[in-house]
Formats: structure tokens, sequence, C-alpha cells
């Protein structure tokens, strides 16, 4: 395997990205909704909305993870941001998710002035929590019954890492 290298997304990564979107471990785990269009991920790459920054991670050349850190430009919570991220299932436990968090807090640390970084995670996603818990980030709590998985409402638990 090589070096995960992480760079700001570009309008062009958008087929990879929707490739990853495809995947059943990583639809599993997000709140994406199966079969997204390929036109929504260019839509979305080309033209993202102010706060939006996307990352994306390289393996050999190779785009396998893609992070999406959403601050909120303009309001009383200019402080913080939500991440969320996907991991192409083929490339999963390699480095790629390890490497987008460390960039992420970087840019919300050492550049955005984030205090708070926060995000959702189904409660059943260990490799997740274990992952976002090794950057810093606790439980706040649970929401009950939170999204819809494969039929079943399942419950997310609300994560957040804040700067003291």
């Amino acid at each position: 395997m090589g070096e995960v290298v992480v760079r700001h997304g570009e309008p062009g990564d958008y087929a990879a990205i929707h490739e990853i979107y495809q995947q059943p471990k990583a639809i599993w785990g997000t709140l994406q909704t199966p079969f997204p269009s390929g036109e929504m991920w260019r839509e979305r790459m080309a033209h993202p909305p102010e706060g939006l920054k996307h990352l994306v991670a390289l393996i050999d050349g190779t785009l396998v993870g893609q992070l999406g850190l959403h601050a909120f430009p303009g309001s009383r919570r200019r402080h913080a941001a939500s991440l969320g991220m996907a991991v192409h299932d083929a490339w999963q436990g390699q480095g790629a998710g390890n490497a987008l968090m460390a960039a992420a807090i970087d840019l919300a640390d050492n550049w955005l002035r984030i205090v708070r970084l926060e995000l959702t995670v189904f409660t059943d996603n260990e490799p997740a929590i274990a992952l976002y818990r090794k950057w810093g980030f606790e439980i706040e709590g649970t929401h009950r019954k939170y999204g819809l998985r494969a039929g079943e409402l399942v419950d997310t638990h609300a994560m957040a890492r804040v700067q003291e």
C-alpha cells in the first residue's frame, strides 16, 4: 500500500466520489441514499455552498475517500463545523479515514478557527466511533431512531471535539 495523500476536492473528482457512495459499506455507514446520481455529485463538487470544504484521500493516485467539512460562516455558529466522510469499501482500514481526519482537524484548528467539530455516527459503526475517539471526539448524546438504513430506523451518536 502506498502513502495516503490528502488534497482539496476538485470538480473533476465527482466520478470517483460518486463511486465511493455506491459502495454497500459506505452507504451503510452514512446518511446518504443508495444509488446517487453522478450528476448530483458533479453539481455538488462544481458548486459547493459557502462554508463547505471538500477533502479527498488518494492512495497510489486512486481517489479512495472523501470528507466534507461544513462550516457555518456568517452565523452565530461560525465557531463550529460538521463533518461527514466515507471511504471506498475496497480501501477501508488502510489509513484513508485517519488521514482525512488529520487534515480536517488541521484545517479547522489552524486555518479556519473552528472550535467545535461535530458529527453523527450510527451507534453500531464501531470502527468509525473508534477513529473519531482517537481524534478527541466524545459522545454527547444519542439520537433514537435517527436515520433509516435498510428498512430499519437506527440510532446515532452525536459526537463532538471541542477545543478549550
